[in-house]
């Protein structure tokens, strides 16, 4: 007779959640250039420029992602997100590498940013409710064209299982503000949403790292050539202190 099954038994990966039917990709495309771009520009600044603020804990961002907190429910897939002291998988070959899966992260996302385009997606509402219960930290919706009302940006924390505004825009458990800043990103100017440090400071881009670097050696460079210039109006030959 076979031995009975029981839960002290089964290995991890037979405990495991049953993926192999789980719809992790559709194909679905982006709503609209102007969220495609403010999406790739949250996302690149943290990874360009988080760690000049001395962020050292791992973390995972990223757009149009499903989280998964349950192989029977449907994912969210929020605009952008955040997901402090995990680190992304190496082998996207493997089906649970390739999504956010809950059980496998050992959390959900610290923030969510919803990006709003039209009134269909219930943002303010449905949405909401719907990260409240997943228990992301932090809810971000932005509204370029207002269409949910005269406000541009709401932003959320979640206290007893339920979201209440914040009066700042700093997302305090994670070091990050938020504020809106405008200006020409990849050849569009408008008004973005970015991130900030707790002076209200932009984080830059890596294009504006570049040239923050590009003028710092450029000043550093004239600066050198005028003390040149002052040495030999004094008879002084500069290039023998090099």
């Amino acid at each position: 007779m076979t031995p009975a099954t029981t839960p002290d038994t089964l290995t991890p990966a037979e405990l495991a959640p049953q993926i192999h039917e789980l719809v992790i990709e559709d194909d679905t495309p982006v709503d609209n250039f102007f969220s495609a771009k403010l999406q790739r520009m949250l996302i690149e600044i943290l990874y360009s420029s988080w760690a000049s603020l001395g962020m050292e804990r791992p973390f995972i961002a990223d757009a149009d992602i499903g989280i998964f907190s349950s192989v029977h429910r449907p994912p969210i897939v929020p605009d952008v997100f955040i997901s402090m002291d995990v680190e992304a998988p190496q082998d996207f070959r493997e089906k649970k590498n390739r999504t956010y899966l809950v059980w496998e992260f050992g959390k959900s996302p610290d923030v969510v940013v919803e990006i709003v385009s039209n009134k269909v997606g219930n943002e303010l509402g449905s949405k909401l409710q719907d990260y409240a219960r997943l228990g992301v930290t932090y809810y971000v919706v932005f509204d370029p064209l207002q269409q949910l009302g005269d406000d541009v940006l709401h932003i959320f924390g979640l206290t007893h299982g339920h979201y209440e505004p914040l009066e700042q825009p700093w997302l305090d458990r994670i070091g990050l503000g938020l504020t809106l800043w405008d200006g020409t990103f990849e050849d569009v100017t408008a008004t973005w949403l970015r991130w900030c440090d707790h002076d209200g400071q932009l984080l830059p881009t890596g294009a504006e790292r570049a040239a923050q670097a590009d003028a710092k050696a450029s000043a550093a460079e004239a600066k050198a050539a005028k003390l040149a210039e002052q040495l030999r109006a004094l008879g002084v030959d500069p290039d023998q202190f090099t």
